[in-house]
């Protein structure tokens, strides 16, 4: 296993501490996410757990494969907890999430959840977001448009192309962007006729970050 998987099962592991008896959890998605899953089954917490709601249908797989009953948010009034990982974290927990393009599902489920912890390696803290191209996930015929728009913030949109969300939309990939207000920005582009979710997470930033590295892990909390 190489450092970055150790440290990623480290703040998987590390998570595992915020699950409570009888709990319906959000699951995210992604290769930390993935360490949660196999510890779920490998620590035998999965009797824990009344059931999950998943983020992505692959995640939802896993989770059925080791037993865990997978709901329909639909079908469920909240979530006690949801757990995911990020592809870029500041301080003040604010996050770049979608590099596995589930993000508009992830924001929903994060928005149903009472506490968002986030699991991280560190090499995925920074001191300012943007350096990992921001996705906005876009309805197809609207594409070409929203790129334009989305180039005025000062970025380069590129289509993410041969992907396809489970919604069925494309994705743009933002680079080249420094991200000092993230909620300010998360505002600006959800305002964009076409888009359907933007991936900063930062109106709804995690309540918990678990961080893994070479020295154990650190936790932070929101300010």
């Amino acid at each position: 296993m190489s450092p970055q998987d150790v440290a990623k099962r480290q703040a998987a592991a590390a998570a595992l501490a915020y699950l409570e008896p009888d709990a319906l959890v959000g699951v995210g998605t992604g290769s930390t996410v993935n360490h949660f899953i196999d510890l779920l089954a490998e620590r035998a917490r999965v009797s824990n757990i009344r059931g999950a709601v998943s983020s992505s249908n692959a995640t939802s797989e896993r989770l059925r494969a080791i037993g865990v009953p997978v709901f329909d948010l639909n079908e469920v009034e909240g979530l006690s907890l949801y757990v995911d990982g990020a592809d870029e974290a500041n301080d003040r927990l604010h996050l770049i999430k979608g590099g596995g393009a589930a993000l508009t599902r992830e924001k929903i489920v994060a928005a149903a959840s009472a506490r968002f912890v986030c699991i991280v390696d560190e090499s995925k803290c920074v001191d300012v977001l943007g350096k990992f191209p921001l996705p906005v996930e876009v309805i197809p015929m609207a594409r070409a448009q929203v790129a334009r728009e989305l180039a005025t913030f000062g970025g380069t949109p590129q289509w993410r192309e041969g992907i396809t969300t489970d919604n069925g939309n494309h994705i743009l990939d933002i680079h080249g962007l420094k991200i000092t207000d993230p909620v300010a920005l998360e505002n600006a582009i959800n305002g964009i006729t076409g888009v359907v979710c933007v991936g900063l997470f930062a109106r709804r930033p995690a309540d918990v970050l678990i961080v893994g590295g070479s020295s154990g892990t650190r936790v932070l909390t929101a300010r």
